[in-house]
């Protein structure tokens, strides 16, 4: 059987998570390997969070609302976008490949760039195989 990644995909939810259910209502195909995670903010995030799904899963998306101005708590986004560069820097420094963890902006009537945005990061995820343990990642 060939490699699936699993995605962790924590949706706020005025936007990500309308969005993806904008896909499931209009029956548009996607990888089902997504476990969705709704959250009221991108900022309410914090990164163990991310790390905890990391140790559960292949790769983690973050979807907001569609643009970083126009989080519905004003500054949420800009915080998830700090965050999220914080944590790709602390990844890469760990021996992980920072790719594993995606930011996305989508509408709520974007069912179409959610369904695209999964297939494209499984498809990311599937070229860097899965995440390997502390244990197989950290030589002895």
């Amino acid at each position: 059987m060939s490699f699936r990644p699993r995605i962790t995909a924590f949706l706020c939810q005025w936007c990500g998570s309308k969005g993806a259910d904008m896909a499931g209502t209009s029956r548009m195909k996607y990888p089902s390997t997504v476990t969705p995670i709704r959250v009221p903010c991108t900022g309410r995030i914090d990164l163990t969070h991310v790390l905890d799904a990391l140790t559960k899963s292949d790769g983690v998306l973050i979807g907001g609302c569609y643009t970083p101005s126009n989080c519905h708590y004003k500054h949420g986004n800009y915080q998830a976008l700090k965050r999220v560069e914080l944590l790709k820097v602390f990844l890469k420094q760990m021996g992980v490949n920072p790719d594993r963890v995606r930011l996305e902006w989508i509408r709520a009537s974007e069912g179409k760039k959610f369904a695209e945005t999964i297939r494209s990061f499984t498809e990311q995820l599937e070229k860097l195989g899965p995440l390997k343990t502390q244990e197989e990642a950290m030589p002895e």
